[in-house]
């Protein structure tokens, strides 16, 4: 036999009243039998997925309680930071004045936050500049020989 539950109930119910109609009691009272047995499989079978479907529900509307919890509870502490301000998330203040940086900041001192105060600074740490002279250039071979070639034109 093959098909769901119910089917295999109506095919057994058949082949009973096909034998009941030809007075074969014995074959009828045999397939009545499985035709019962199956019944009861299946009304088995129904109950334990009403049971699970049941069970399944109920989880779920736990579940869902719980959510509603959390999201009431979440409601709560959001109205009660928004009404009390020493609760709600404070800004960190930071100072940022131009000063030369302490090593007890952790800060480094970098050429963008020196700023003017640094460029003075650094001015006033540094010896002036002389200002560059330039050397005298040394009399090259062709002004020595045209001072030579003059003089003695000027002997003759």
């Amino acid at each position: 036999m093959r098909g769901t539950p119910q089917q295999i109930i109506d095919k057994y119910n058949q082949l009973a009243r096909d034998a009941q109609l030809s007075n074969d009691r014995v074959a009828a009272e045999n397939f009545q039998q499985h035709a019962e047995h199956y019944l009861r499989l299946l009304s088995e079978a129904q109950r334990e997925m009403e049971a699970r479907r049941e069970e399944q529900e109920r989880q779920n509307r736990e579940r869902q309680a719980e959510r509603d919890r959390e999201r009431a509870e979440r409601q709560e502490r959001e109205a009660a930071r928004q009404s009390d301000p020493a609760e709600a998330p404070q800004p960190d203040v930071m100072d940022f004045t131009p000063t030369a940086a302490s090593p007890e900041s952790g800060l480094v001192e970098t050429p963008e936050n020196k700023g003017a105060e640094g460029e003075a600074a650094e001015k006033k740490e540094k010896p002036p500049r002389r200002p560059r002279t330039r050397k005298p250039k040394p009399a090259s071979s062709e002004d020595a020989s045209s001072d030579k070639g003059d003089a003695p034109e000027a002997a003759e």
